[in-house]
């Protein structure tokens, strides 16, 4: 291969490699925006419900496995919600615990219990208590989650709309005190998350839902099959596919303790990266962009670049980069290649000094960012190794304050 063909060759990968990152992280809400803001000019919604608020029947669904230090708070913030007490099933579901959780539910007559010793997981936790519920709307959240007091209200507002077969709360980061440098970079990177999703539902449909906080149509439910890793973004994106829409509530949320320490996020980062790749071949009908034109793009650019190509494309733009300064390309590969050194000094400091819970601002972004990515590889090598079991060792967060 002559010097000229290589330059060339390189320089292609710089740019196709360059355009994958920036798409996947900004480009993508960029254009999100601009496809929302047309939509909105060419198109009127018809409002829903114009009468007296829709308030269905609904169950409220919580696995919770040894959550004895969280679960009293968790079955206050329940039992305060504002909602018909008489349209609200409170389901707890102990499956495996070990600790006094089922002891302090069974406290609690307006909370059903559902309790076995043999422990499989969150998914068929949440697959076998189907059928003890009634309610037509279930809403699943976590155990060491508190649910804003609208929160019922905020979800099943959407279902008077018979197109929408799910919808997606907000998970809300909460730092305890100063809070540490993983609990800055989490909370920072479920904000953006939070624009994305918000503007995803309302281009068409939001593009799968975390486990703190979703609800479904009881119709629709469909049991995640055993070993699912993140049970509630398949289950939530299976309601897609046959043909309904899942919407995006930023008034409801679920308040969550931040990551205790960086070495506790990047063990969830990774397990939920391990479920991602599984999650792909799950909901692979997804990828059928003449079935789904819409929700395929979404899926693709929001969820799929960042789990697949553009951790790759991040480690082939500096290597072409540093290969391009090498045979002496244009000055600007040069100061590129300066401004990439100093994104990753950045960001392996930030890596130092977040092990040692110490918090630069200017930090956050670099170090989390560079963060997710390698949990996406390490993620991946769990993944094909099959070492990833739904029976997870839970990561420690902070302390949660009493929230409702």
């Amino acid at each position: 291969m002559t010097f000229i063909n290589l330059a060339g060759l390189l320089k292609v990968v710089f740019w196709t490699s360059l355009f994958i990152v920036f798409y996947s992280y900004i480009g993508y809400g960029i254009l999100l925006w601009v496809l929302v803001r047309i939509k909105k000019l060419v198109y009127r919604p018809v409002l829903q419900n114009k009468g007296q608020p829709f308030m269905p029947q609904v169950a409220l669904v919580v696995a919770a496995y040894n959550e004895e230090e969280y679960i009293e708070d968790k079955i206050l913030n329940s039992l305060q919600l504002d909602y018909p007490k008489e349209l609200l099933e409170l389901v707890f579901i102990t499956d495996g615990s070990t600790d006094a959780t089922p002891d302090i539910v069974r406290r609690y007559p307006l909370v059903k219990l559902l309790h076995q010793p043999e422990r499989r997981g969150k998914a068929a936790a949440m697959n076998r208590s189907i059928a003890y519920i009634e309610s037509p709307i279930i809403v699943f959240c976590d155990a060491n989650t508190q649910l804003n007091r609208e929160c019922i209200r905020e979800l099943v507002k959407h279902y008077a709309d018979p197109k929408v077969g799910g919808v997606a709360g907000e998970k809300m980061i909460i730092q305890a005190g100063t809070g540490s440098a993983a609990a800055s970079g989490e909370g920072l990177y479920w904000k953006y998350e939070s624009f994305l999703k918000k503007l995803d539902s309302d281009l068409y449909s939001a593009v799968g839902a975390a486990g703190e906080l979703f609800s479904v149509r009881k119709e629709l439910f469909e049991p995640a099959p055993e070993g699912t890793i993140i049970e509630d973004f398949v289950q939530s994106l299976t309601v897609c596919t046959r043909g309904y829409v899942l919407r995006y509530e930023p008034n409801a949320y679920a308040a969550e303790a931040a990551s205790a320490s960086i070495k506790d996020e990047m063990k969830r980062k990774v397990r939920i990266s391990a479920g991602a790749f599984q999650a792909m071949i799950l909901l692979r009908e997804l990828f059928n962009v003449f079935r789904y034109p819409v929700l395929s793009f979404q899926f693709i650019s929001h969820r799929i670049l960042r789990w697949t190509i553009c951790p790759v494309a991040l480690v082939l733009v500096l290597i072409s980069n540093m290969l391009l300064v090498l045979i002496g390309a244009e000055k600007v590969y040069t100061v590129a290649f300066i401004l990439q050194a100093g994104f990753y000094v950045m960001a392996v400091t930030g890596w130092v000094l977040a092990n040692r819970e110490i918090r630069v601002k200017l930090l956050y972004i670099p170090f989390y960012f560079l963060f997710m990515n390698l949990a996406v590889f390490l993620g991946f090598r769990r993944f094909i190794q099959n070492k990833q079991t739904v029976l997870w060792e839970k990561a420690s967060r902070q302390k949660l304050p009493k929230y409702h």
